[in-house]
């Protein structure tokens, strides 16, 4: 389903449109969205993204130009996420808060991959597939593991290095 209020440049594609959530969002031109990927209200694709299938983009996310994100990458939005309030009821929008995540031009986030939110990853950063990213990921840092570390810079590795990493990445 894309709703009414999405912002889709002309040049964007979405894939089976009628597999995906898409709702008060905005994708840039030259993005691709892949199926069964739901992406919320205010958050923002840049241009020439590649979101792949089964992806989950959550309100407050922040996508630059030329990013991409792998299968199954899942985005949150609050540390301490509760289904009540304190009163035993529901929670509502006005009882959590929400943290914004960035994800700079050029970045790459590999499959399975889940990113806390409140981090930056930077420009040309790479994250291996699976990690998980709970602090800031530095401008052209390579990182992988359970939570994710630093194992090398990206600008170290030819264009068509495919390996994240050696047989001693720390894993979950």
């Amino acid at each position: 389903m894309i709703a009414d209020d999405v912002m889709l440049d002309p040049t964007a594609a979405v894939m089976q449109p009628s597999l995906v959530n898409l709702y008060g969002c905005r994708i840039g031109p030259g993005s691709r969205v892949g199926p069964f990927v739901e992406i919320q209200r205010d958050v923002d694709i840049g241009a020439n993204c590649k979101i792949s299938s089964h992806s989950f983009i959550c309100e407050g996310v922040s996508i630059e130009d030329g990013v991409f994100i792998g299968h199954g990458v899942m985005f949150t939005n609050d540390l301490f996420p509760r289904a009540t309030n304190a009163a035993g009821e529901p929670q509502t929008s006005d009882d959590w808060e929400l943290l914004p995540t960035r994800v700079r031009a050029g970045a790459s986030v590999g499959s399975g991959a889940t990113i806390l939110p409140n981090v930056t990853i930077g420009v040309g950063a790479m994250v291996g597939a699976g990690s998980v990213v709970t602090r800031d990921v530095p401008d052209h840092a390579l990182v992988v593991g359970c939570p994710a570390r630093i194992v090398g810079d990206t600008r170290e590795r030819g264009s068509d290095e495919r390996s994240a990493a050696s047989d001693d990445t720390p894993t979950c």
